[in-house]
């Protein structure tokens, strides 16, 4: 009985309430009109070290311009801008 009220007092009264905060697009808040090829420093935020383009759930885009995202990255690799793959 007295090992019962121990757990409960140890786990029951210490609730920590999670708080999930929405990440917000990266490229609404700026108003970016277009997101080009060419500019590979915004891009290389988009890319891990080893060359994988990160999702939308992480990074905090909306589907819209996580689609865009990929198409340009997908662009700059082909134009040798980005690599495929770390080297």
């Amino acid at each position: 009985m007295f090992e019962r009220k121990k757990l409960k007092a140890k786990f029951g009264d210490k609730k920590k309430k999670k708080v999930i905060r929405k990440k917000v697009c990266k490229f609404k808040p700026e108003e970016i009109q277009t997101i080009d090829y060419k500019d590979v420093s915004r891009l290389r935020y988009f890319v891990t070290e080893r060359g994988k383009i990160i999702p939308s759930r992480i990074s905090g885009t909306d589907a819209k311009s996580q689609r865009h995202i990929v198409r340009q990255i997908r662009r700059a690799r082909y134009v040798a801008l980005l690599p495929y793959v770390a080297e």
